[in-house]
């Protein structure tokens, strides 16, 4: 008895300490295990060290299962490269689809040295990321190579760590240091989806080659400079996350702090380890993860003579169902971003609105959210504004989206009636219907003194005399 609540609680114990906000389950995708647990032994540790439970299991493998009685079997999956130009029963592209839809990550790693299997084109194709059509190419840059292991060829990239995709996104893989990328796969994403993202992408020199060709010059490349992406995001609508890394072998433990030399640069070490523990953070839902504590609105009073938040105060009750047109109304929104093991509170870039739409069927009101007041691992934000002069089925929406960022999609729905008959403004205090209420009075006035005038003038009648005789 003992042993099973030391096991219960060893069990809860590691889920507790797990730091992705899914789970922990990962499921490690390989051909050779025993081979793979050497080389990326590092890799291995770290992803241990943070938590996650690791499942090593041969691509055509029968017993492999993504599903247990409809439920994700995995929270996560890592691909890494195999020899075969196929994929078992279980990894074909619909099941890794079904995958995503429900809320399962992928990490896709790929190599120069390994053809991509039919399976995993096909699922890129899918997810409009394109791969060179011969297979074999890899990305090569005569500016931009470590000397010291490519000194001839050049397929060892060394680059910086990305930085910021835009002054309003939040960069999730920057900082300091150099990266090597040996034998990269180049990939390019194509525009019709706004769910891609690059990570990182390839320098300007850079260009994607065949080393099985033997001419000098490349006459047509299949994608060159910043066309070529060398790490690729995917999040999709649910908020899953499907990244490609175009070198698996940045993940080996041989490049894990090695020292590198750029062309006209000093001999540093790689930042690898760090890039990979960022990278597979944000692809297991580590960091970049909103959350969404309460939702409240309710009726305001709003007083001139005080400023800010102290000018607005509550009236009635919280979260009521039906408000009135032309009534002063409050929204709080609390927002938490997680991040590694903790909640902290959600700042918003300067460049960037967090906004609310009071809509029917389109917006009638859109206005920034403006933080209100911060708690250990919350923001606070409100917006106050007048509801428009029309009646009907509203949403108060917080519709939120950012690239690396878990998306954000607040509805309530409440009700908008027109004034009562009681709710009017009485007719004596509207200046415009002074000279109709004149109006009436005088014709009241009027026909009362015609009436008085009526009675107190009748004529007088006088007597008859009787008969009169002949």
């Amino acid at each position: 008895m003992c042993r099973v609540f030391f096991l219960l609680f060893l069990a809860l114990f590691s889920a507790a300490h797990a730091l992705s906000s899914t789970g922990n389950r990962l499921l490690v995708v390989t051909e050779d295990s025993a081979a793979d647990k050497e080389k990326y032994s590092t890799f291995w540790s770290d992803l241990e060290t943070r938590g996650y439970r690791l499942a090593f299991e041969a691509p055509k493998n029968d017993k492999l299962a993504l599903f247990e009685h409809g439920e994700r079997a995995f929270d996560h999956i890592l691909l890494l490269p195999t020899r075969s130009k196929g994929l078992g029963p279980s990894l074909t592209p619909n099941l890794l689809l079904e995958f995503i839809n429900n809320n399962g990550n992928i990490l896709l790693a790929l190599s120069a040295e390994s053809p991509v299997p039919s399976a995993i084109s096909s699922l890129l194709h899918e997810l409009d990321i394109h791969l060179p059509p011969d297979r074999t190419s890899l990305v090569v840059d005569h500016f931009n190579y470590d000397t010291l292991s490519a000194g001839e060829k050049h397929d060892v990239l060394v680059l910086p760590k990305p930085s910021a995709l835009r002054s309003d996104v939040k960069n999730h893989f920057g900082g300091g240091g150099l990266l090597a990328f040996p034998r990269v796969v180049a990939q390019e994403l194509g525009s019709s989806s706004q769910l891609l993202t690059p990570i990182l992408r390839a320098p300007e020199t850079a260009y994607s080659y065949n080393p099985k060709e033997e001419a000098e010059n490349v006459a047509e490349p299949f994608a060159v400079g910043s066309q070529i992406s060398l790490v690729s995001s995917m999040q999709a609508r649910n908020s899953a996350r499907f990244t490609v890394l175009g070198s698996v072998e940045a993940l080996e433990d041989a490049w894990f702090d090695r020292a590198i030399q750029g062309p006209e640069g000093k001999a540093v070490k790689t930042s690898n380890r760090a890039f990979a523990k960022s990278l597979t953070a944000w692809t297991f839902m580590e960091t970049g993860v909103l959350k969404v504590g309460k939702v409240e609105h309710h009726l305001s009073t709003i007083s001139d003579s005080k400023s800010g938040n102290d000018s607005v105060a509550q009236l009635g009750y919280l979260n009521p169902k039906i408000y009135r047109i032309k009534n002063d109304v409050t929204f709080n929104i609390e927002m938490s971003e997680y991040s590694f093991d903790h909640l902290s509170p959600f700042t918003v870039f300067p460049d960037d609105k967090l906004q609310l739409e009071f809509t029917m069927l389109s917006p009638f009101h859109r206005l920034d959210l403006q933080p209100i007041s911060t708690t250990l691992n919350s923001t606070i934000f409100s917006a106050t504004f007048r509801l428009p002069d029309q009646h009907g089925i509203f949403s108060f929406r917080v519709n939120y989206k950012r690239p690396f960022l878990t998306n954000v999609d607040v509805k309530r729905e409440v009700t908008v009636r027109h004034f009562a008959h009681d709710e009017w403004p009485r007719s004596w205090m509207i200046s415009a219907g002074w000279v109709w209420i004149a109006g009436i009075w005088v014709t009241i006035l009027g026909w009362v003194a015609f009436v008085a005038l009526w009675l107190w003038s009748e004529p007088a009648y006088q007597q008859s005399q009787g008969k009169k005789r002949q």
